[in-house]
């Protein structure tokens, strides 16, 4: 039975001829295309539920690592659509490693017909599956605000934590907005130690210059105009306890003498008072921006980054862990249907891809935001693509990846710069090496390291 859409990927032109011709008996739409450098651009245009795609696109190259790149590419992209690799009898090795990283399944050229179109149209099938069913609510552990998920930058943070969170060791966590930054560092303080005390929170961002001492450090009564009372600080509140310092980056230069003065001696002093107070605390710091180059422009204290610095954890964001939005969404949507006295059951199959489909500039507080406002007006027990009030004029990252952020780290910038690389050589790795005039093992390693 015809259904379904399926894109092929090959640089040889009769290749790409004949199944233009067989496989239209099999599906409903049928694109064709010689290299993979238009691939990102024809999938958001067609949407196709199997990709058929050739390892090789160069001359002379039979390495087949840009299959594997491709295929990592295509599942990151869109998680549901199905890979099937067309590989040569030496690339089966390689075929199985795609297989790893997401691939459906392969077809050894030349291929044996019937072979070939149960492979596709069971990828097909299988594509199909997941989207002709509406996505219902998970009942798993609700123990955690915190959504681990399953990519891998998600699951190596949740061995740090795990790691690190017992220890009293001060952590560093940066992220883009949205990203969870603050859950992150509830979740760390309910795995520590001192869990049985309540973590002391404080948005740097939002404490005024004049008010930086006495809300860190508290005061007497007298200190200065409006001081009626005596008032503790956060330090001394967060005694025994964890202390979060959100927007750490956001304190101005000349206040950051003091914090670090606070946190070299363990001691605060209140203001209008010369007692000296010692305070015992974890401290966790988050911020947006790239400490390091502040540093280096000197709007940040060196001695007060590395004192914050004994961990450092990076947050990634929405759009690179895109098969963990719709169970985070299923997660929003349990708490607001307990919230708005709401039944909602899961979300449709044309919402699901569109919340695939979604740049999440705004991250996880956006997709929170959206099931909210969702959630109120469905009218319906599944989500509907109607119901979700998305900014459709956000620019995908996607199309904005030459430009660098406002606030980058250098192995952000190294890993910006290989994907590049990467996507311009469309995969070649020979030509990805000389372009960064780096070593094909170093390429490698590099790869292998920002999972590539």
């Amino acid at each position: 039975m015809k259904k379904g859409k399926i894109l092929v990927v090959d640089d040889n032109a009769g290749i790409r001829s004949a199944l233009k011709i067989m496989l239209p008996a099999h599906f409903e739409e049928v694109e064709c295309i010689a290299s993979p450098k238009v691939l990102i651009s024809t999938m958001e245009s067609m949407k196709p539920h199997v990709i058929l795609l050739d390892m090789n696109f160069n001359t002379n190259i039979n390495s087949g690592n840009e299959g594997l790149f491709w295929t990592s590419e295509i599942k990151k992209m869109s998680p549901k659509t199905e890979v099937v690799l067309f590989t040569a009898y030496a690339d089966i090795q390689l075929a199985v490693e795609g297989m790893k990283r997401g691939a459906f399944d392969f077809v050894v050229k030349p291929w044996d017909n019937d072979r070939f179109i149960e492979t596709l149209t069971k990828a097909r099938d299988n594509a199909l599956a997941d989207l002709d069913e509406p996505v219902y609510l998970s009942s798993g552990s609700k123990d955690s605000d915190m959504y681990w998920g399953k990519t891998p930058q998600m699951e190596v943070i949740a061995r740090q934590v795990s790691r690190i969170a017992p220890t009293d060791a001060t952590v560093l966590i940066t992220g883009e907005n949205g990203t969870g930054k603050d859950l992150l560092a509830t979740e760390i303080h309910k795995q520590s130690l001192r869990c049985n005390m309540s973590m002391v929170a404080v948005d740097l961002g939002a404490i005024t210059e004049t008010l930086f001492e006495s809300e860190l450090f508290g005061h007497v009564k007298g200190a200065f105009t409006d001081a009626h009372t005596d008032k503790i600080g956060k330090f001394e509140q967060a005694n025994n306890s964890t202390l979060f310092l959100d927007e750490i980056g956001n304190i101005p230069l000349h206040l950051q003498a003091k914090l670090l003065r606070a946190l070299q001696n363990r001691v605060i002093t209140k203001v209008g008072d010369g007692k000296e107070i010692p305070f015992d605390i974890r401290l966790i710091c988050a911020t947006n921006m790239n400490l390091e180059k502040l540093v280096s422009e000197g709007k940040f204290r060196e001695d007060l980054y590395y004192r914050i610095n004994t961990m450092h954890i990076s947050l990634p964001p929405l759009r690179e862990r895109k098969e963990d939005i719709v169970p985070i969404a299923g997660r929003f949507i349990e708490n607001f249907n307990q919230k708005y006295h709401r039944n909602i059951k899961g979300i449709s199959p044309e919402g699901v891809n569109v919340l695939y489909a979604h740049p999440w500039n705004g991250n996880i507080r956006e997709l929170q935001n959206v099931i909210e406002k969702a959630v109120i007006l469905s009218e319906t027990e599944y989500l509907k693509a109607s119901d979700f009030m998305l900014n459709t004029h956000q620019t995908p990252k996607s199309e904005v990846v030459e430009q660098p952020a406002k606030e980058e780290t250098l192995e952000e910038v190294e890993e910006r710069t290989i994907r590049n690389a990467m996507s311009l050589c469309s995969g070649n790795l020979s030509k990805v090496a000389k372009q960064l005039n780096i070593s094909r093992p170093t390429l490698y390693a590099k790869l292998k390291k920002y999972n590539i």
